[in-house]
């Protein structure tokens, strides 16, 4: 079968959606890093519609700062890949076709400063997940002691972390007399834009305190709130998009019919007309930000963890055993709901229901352990955020508490048979060591309870919070994941 590429697009069945503009014609306006599944089922497809339209500043340079997988599919088909939306109801296809280049940044870091010092290029967006900001979650400040951070500090020409390749291209576009690029973090981080402010202008600062203040002065680094559900793609997949297209495509993504985007309108150098694909612009994206993090991402996890430890492969699957929709429905209902701020005219009620729905889509293969991933960053943003709120007005968190125990027992490596689970954190390895031996609950907690990383000062102090937590943990040990959430079956 024939490879998915500019010679192959005219033999696309003509259901296929497919770009209709002068691919060659496209300026490198985007430099994108973290070239993964989830910019492309989300960015680029907003962004197709302002070069669908003429606009043809927007092309996107892909930056992929660690495997070269992407680049290697991409490469061979032209910058091509396919969009397949999946439903209960059915399947739609589309090719997206904005990505001019991809490029691997450990393989010519000198190239991707290229393109980011480029004068076409205005926007420098991030999906490069929470760890990618090499910082502290607990607080949102730069880890200066990264071993990373502390390698780009002494080599700017040659840096490894996103946060060094923007400092270097943002010197190199300074001396050049270039307008700033806008630092665009499309990452699930709250605050995001301002948390990618914060690690850049102090690592720009530590570099030089005349960068940092021309940084703090000229960087526009607008928030905002990202929200669809990119399951993994898997060889299942890619049969499933070459019989629909006719074409092989090495690395299609899968998504759901889902699709927000709320950005702050802050672009002194320009933009798309994302709203024009159903982007929002607002002045303040806090509120929405705060919104998913503590419903979606909050629920998505507490699922994840809870629904892996039960062996549960897929959030679809976990969502149809008994107490695990009762139990996120209460979560957002009864815990994360109320911590929110109003949001005039959202109906928070129906969000809620939008949500159980894409949990329950059985087309999505979102597995769990996919979610699982880096919970150590992910945790303080998605679940203790919402704790510290209901502590700090006395009300009970239980089924929050379920969750991030879950997550202290799958982070310790050993699922409820013994067996080994592959954990993918960056303090996977620290985790084990202080707490895979342990059997008491009340000791686990403890050396958990170490990590201020994760937990602050805040936390680790409060008897309402390790009372609750432990009495999860007991229930967890005693009884397992499955059995502790059938008690939801009926609230």
């Amino acid at each position: 079968m024939d490879r998915l590429s500019d010679a192959t697009l005219h033999d696309l069945p003509e259901t296929i959606e497919r770009p209709r503009y002068d691919r060659a014609g496209l300026a490198n306006g985007i430099v994108h890093l973290g070239l993964g599944a989830f910019h492309r089922a989300h960015q680029t497809v907003y962004t197709e519609r302002s070069l669908e339209a003429g606009d043809a500043r927007w092309g996107t340079v892909g930056v992929s700062l660690r495997s070269p997988d992407t680049r290697d599919a991409l490469e061979p088909q032209d910058g091509l890949y396919t969009v397949a939306v999946r439903n209960g109801e059915g399947d739609r296809f589309q090719v997206v076709g904005g990505i001019r280049q991809s490029l691997v940044a450990p393989e010519n870091p000198e190239a991707v400063l290229a393109a980011l010092a480029d004068p076409e290029a205005r926007i420098a967006s991030l999906t490069v997940t929470e760890k990618g900001y090499c910082h502290h979650p607990a607080t949102g400040e730069l880890d200066e002691a990264h071993s990373d951070i502390e390698h780009d500090l002494a080599n700017p020409g040659a840096p490894r972390t996103a946060v060094g390749f923007l400092a270097e291209a943002t010197a190199r576009r300074r001396a050049a007399g270039l307008p700033a690029l806008t630092l665009l973090s499309c990452d699930n981080l709250a605050a995001n834009g301002e948390t990618l402010a914060r690690v850049f202008r102090r690592f720009a600062t530590l570099r030089d305190p005349d960068l940092g203040a021309y940084a703090a002065g000229e960087v526009a680094c607008p928030s905002t709130m990202i929200d669809r559900i990119v399951p993994a793609t898997t060889d299942a997949d890619r049969d499933l998009v070459a019989n629909a297209l006719g074409v092989r495509d090495a690395w299609p993504v899968m998504t759901e019919p889902f699709s927000q985007w709320v950005i702050e309108d802050r672009f002194p150098n320009g933009r798309p007309d994302w709203a024009a694909s159903g982007a929002t612009f607002v002045a303040d994206v806090a509120p929405f930000e705060l919104m998913k993090l503590r419903l979606l991402n909050g629920s998505h996890s507490t699922l994840a963890y809870l629904g892996y430890l039960a062996g549960y492969e897929t959030v679809a699957e976990t969502m149809a055993a008994p107490g695990f929709a009762p139990l996120v429905e209460g979560l957002m209902r009864e815990e994360a709901g109320p911590t929110l701020p109003a949001l005039p005219g959202f109906d928070l009620a129906a969000y809620q229901a939008e949500l159980v729905a894409r949990f329950r889509n059985p087309a999505l293969r979102h597995r769990t352990w996919q979610i699982a991933m880096d919970g150590s960053q992910k945790v303080p943003q998605r679940l203790l955020g919402t704790i510290r709120d209901r502590l700090k007005a006395g009300l009970p968190f239980d089924r929050l508490a379920l969750g991030l125990a879950a997550w202290m027992i799958y982070a310790r490596g050993r699922d409820e048979k013994g067996g080994a689970i592959d954990v993918r954190d960056p303090l996977a390895g620290r985790i084990a060591a202080a707490t895979a031996q342990l059997e008491n609950p009340g000791d686990i907690l403890d050396n958990y309870l170490g990590f201020a990383q994760v937990f602050g000062t805040d936390l680790p102090a409060s008897h309402a919070f390790r009372r609750t937590v432990l009495a999860r943990l007991h229930d967890l040990r005693e009884k397992g994941a499955a059995r502790t959430v059938t008690a939801y079956e009926a609230a």
